[in-house]
């Protein structure tokens, strides 16, 4: 599929077939997220794969968008791995972990999943239900799973591109 074709295929997915993701779909979409440019190549991504019906339970008491997922992923960087500017020590982590999710989010699109990036959660709950260690920053779930509903008309709407770029 051309990559065009496929950005414009994707869409957020808010209702979930009970369908299982198979174990083969995980790894590609894990090996999509390594592939990933991050600053520095310094490779801060953490990702945990949320598929147990005790870790998705886990996930529910941090988030209420949950679309009841068959699978979630949660990616998070270190921050003692992450690459920081020297000159007023902005953080990369949280745009190493963006471009992390896109390219899983991609993947599962390519793979015929429907996938929904949520930033609506209470961190400090994900660090206690999911156990992550302090130097580990949650940054987005990815919802991932066979789609069960069509995208929204709104997901068609986009803003001329001519009205959002400038040259100088």
């Amino acid at each position: 599929m051309d990559f065009l074709d496929l950005a414009a295929k994707r869409y957020s997915v808010r209702k979930f077939k009970e369908t299982q993701v198979p174990q083969e779909s995980i790894e590609k979409i894990l090996m999509a997220a390594n592939a990933a440019p991050t600053a520095h190549n310094n490779q801060p991504q953490e990702i945990i794969v949320v598929h147990s019906q005790d870790g998705l339970q886990a996930l529910k008491k941090c988030t209420e968008c949950h679309y009841n997922a068959p699978l979630a992923f949660l990616i998070c960087y270190d921050k003692e791995k992450s690459w920081k500017r020297s000159y007023d020590g902005e953080d990369s982590g949280v745009v190493d972990a963006s471009i992390v999710t896109t390219h899983m989010m991609l993947e599962a699109t390519a793979l015929g999943l429907g996938s929904t990036w949520i930033m609506y959660f209470i961190p400090e709950a994900l660090r206690v239900e999911l156990a992550l260690p302090a130097s580990c920053e949650p940054v987005a779930i990815l919802l991932v799973g066979y789609a069960d509903d069509a995208p929204s008309q709104a997901h068609f709407h986009r803003r001329n591109f001519k009205d959002c770029v400038s040259y100088r």
